[in-house]
């Protein structure tokens, strides 16, 4: 099992319910990055459009957004990740977080985000998930989450008998809650005894709001390894999560094997 997994966090402006638009500045930035030189790749949530509804697939270059993640996988040798609003095969419309390695890593993993944010009606526009997503890559076991999930320590709860070793959270989380933000994902890192990583978009929306960014990467202390600061403007964050000094930490300090069980 691989003791390190490199990450690189892309926090950005997105163009509002412009999916061509936001493609093109992700194939710069996505460019920039060295082939090999990272591990997995996160982008904020709905990527491709901002926070909004209904999905809209974009008109030019690939197919579809899979395809384009896809080709970005296999060119710079690492798993991409980001939620897009899309549409499932019965047609219902999710809010989808996509996990897509290079070709020959395993099949693409995908979680429908659970907690849709009420206060602004995604849940009216969108079909909530029903399952919790954890998946192997690089030997690291890996937990999907969106946005308002970090809300829920429940949900993320870490299981004492087979614990995942980092949860990727994945936002459009606005200024005015940015104290929140920050301070649940580094008490999810402390409470999990995991790594965690927060990307945020930056910019304003379609609706006026403000993004700070605040994008971040904690270890299983809570000690943050990399944070773009709440400055509004897009950053690239990048950090190497090693397992071994987190295995090492959980056995000094084993505070997983009293905690409460998962309750589904």
């Amino acid at each position: 099992m691989s003791a390190e997994l490199r990450i690189v966090g892309l926090q950005t402006d997105l163009h509002w319910r412009n999916p061509d638009a936001n493609l093109a500045d992700f194939n710069t930035l996505l460019a920039s990055i060295p082939a090999g030189s990272c591990d997995v790749v996160v982008l904020p949530e709905m990527f491709t459009t901002g926070f909004s509804w209904p999905p809209i697939p974009p008109t030019e270059g690939a197919d579809s957004e899979l395809d384009w993640m896809q080709g970005w996988a296999d060119r710079l040798g690492a798993a991409i990740a980001g939620s897009i609003a899309c549409f499932d095969g019965e047609d219902q419309p999710r809010n989808r977080f996509w996990f897509i390695p290079p070709s020959g890593e395993g099949a693409p993993s995908f979680y429908d985000k659970r907690h849709l944010f009420t206060l602004a009606g995604e849940h009216d526009h969108f079909t909530a998930g029903d399952d919790r997503v954890e998946l192997e890559f690089r030997g690291f076991r890996i937990l999907l989450q969106v946005c308002y999930d970090l809300r829920f320590p429940v949900f993320v709860r870490n299981d004492r008998h087979a614990p995942y070793d980092l949860a990727l959270y994945v936002a459009n989380w606005p200024e005015t809650r940015s104290a929140a933000w920050r301070t649940l994902l580094q008490a999810r890192a402390i409470e999990n005894q995991c790594f965690v990583v927060g990307i945020n978009r930056s910019g304003v929306d379609g609706h006026g709001h403000r993004y700070a960014g605040d994008s971040l990467i904690a270890d299983f202390a809570g000690t943050l390894l990399a944070d773009a600061g709440g400055h509004g403007q897009p950053a690239t964050l990048q950090a190497a999560l090693n397992r071994d000094d987190m295995m090492a930490f959980r056995r000094k300090l084993p505070f997983l094997e009293d905690a409460d069980a998962r309750q589904g």
